[in-house]
C-alpha cells in the first residue's frame, strides 16, 4: 500500500513550445495542491523577444538545473511535455542522478537512435517547415502532431495573446536543433528511475506511438499510459487533471519509496 509522503513532492514542470508553463500547468497544480512543492518553469528558448543566440537542448538542460537550485531541490520529480518533453529527455541524459522520476507527455523529441523506418520518415517530414512562411509554420506544425482524421483545434477567440509573437521563431529554433542533435539512448537506459509516458489516442501514431514504444524498450521501468480521447493539443494534463494527477502521484510515491 503506497503512504502518503510526509513533505511536498519537489517538482519541476516543463510546458511544450506554444503555451505558457503557468496556464499549461494551472490546472494540474490545483489539484495536486499542497501535495507539491511544484515550479512550472517557462521554456528558456522564451525567455527573451528572439530565441538565444546558439540555442541548443543543452540551454534548457542548464535552466532546468537553474530552476531546481533555486528551490533548493538536490533531487526531485521532472514533468515535461512536448518541447519541454524533450528537454526533461536531454536532462536525464545529462544529470540522471538528480532525478527521483521521469514523466514525460509526448515529447516532441526523443532522439533518432533505434527508430523504426516509419519513425524516422515522420520526423523527417518536420524539416519542410522550415521553408515555409511565418504564418504557415503553425498549422502545418499541428497537423504533422496529429492523427489523419483528427482536425487541429480552433483558434481562440479574439486577439493573440503577446507571448504568441514570439512562438514561430521558437518553433522554428527548436525545430532546427532536433534535425540535427540526437540523444544518446545508450546512456539513458542506465537511468533505472520510474519513468510515466502518457499517450494520446488521437496523437499521430507514427510520431508519438512509435516513439513510446521505443522508449519502452529503452527505460528498465517504464510506464504507458493510454488517454484515447485525448490528443497532442488537448493534452491530459490540462484536460484531464484529475486522472494525471492520481497518476503522478502514484508514480512519484514509488519513486520516493525506491529512492
Amino acid at each position: 500500500m503506497l503512504v502518503p509522503m510526509s513533505r511536498p513532492f519537489r517538482v519541476v514542470l516543463l510546458p511544450g513550445g506554444i503555451l505558457p508553463a503557468e496556464p499549461a500547468y494551472a490546472a494540474l497544480l490545483a489539484t495536486l495542491g499542497s501535495e507539491v512543492d511544484g515550479h512550472a518553469k517557462d521554456l528558456e528558448l522564451y525567455a527573451s523577444d528572439a530565441p538565444p543566440l546558439g540555442y541548443t537542448l543543452a540551454t534548457e538542460v542548464a535552466g532546468i538545473a537553474r530552476v531546481a537550485d533555486e528551490a533548493g531541490f538536490d533531487r526531485f520529480h521532472l514533468v515535461g511535455y512536448s518541447g519541454g518533453g524533450a528537454a526533461s529527455l536531454a536532462f536525464t541524459a545529462a544529470h540522471p542522478e538528480r532525478l527521483l522520476s521521469l514523466a514525460l507527455m509526448e515529447p516532441a523529441f526523443a532522439g533518432w537512435q533505434r527508430m523504426t523506418p516509419a519513425e524516422r520518415a515522420h520526423l523527417e517530414r518536420f524539416r519542410s517547415l522550415l521553408d515555409l512562411d511565418r504564418a504557415a509554420v503553425f498549422p502545418a506544425f499541428q497537423a504533422l502532431q496529429l492523427a489523419p482524421d483528427v482536425d487541429p483545434p480552433a483558434p481562440p477567440q479574439g486577439p493573440p495573446p503577446p507571448w504568441m509573437a514570439k512562438r514561430p521563431a521558437g518553433i522554428l529554433a527548436i525545430l532546427q536543433e532536433f534535425l540535427r542533435t540526437d540523444l544518446d539512448l545508450d546512456v539513458v537506459e542506465h537511468f533505472d528511475r520510474p519513468v510515466w509516458f502518457a499517450l494520446g489516442g488521437r496523437s499521430h501514431p507514427d510520431y508519438f506511438a512509435l516513439m513510446a514504444e521505443r522508449l519502452a524498450g529503452v527505460f528498465p521501468d517504464f510506464t504507458l499510459e493510454r488517454f484515447p480521447e485525448r490528443h497532442h493539443f488537448d493534452p491530459p494534463h490540462r484536460i484531464e487533471p484529475e486522472r494525471v494527477a492520481a497518476s503522478l502521484r502514484a508514480l512519484w510515491e514509488r519513486a520516493e519509496a525506491k529512492a
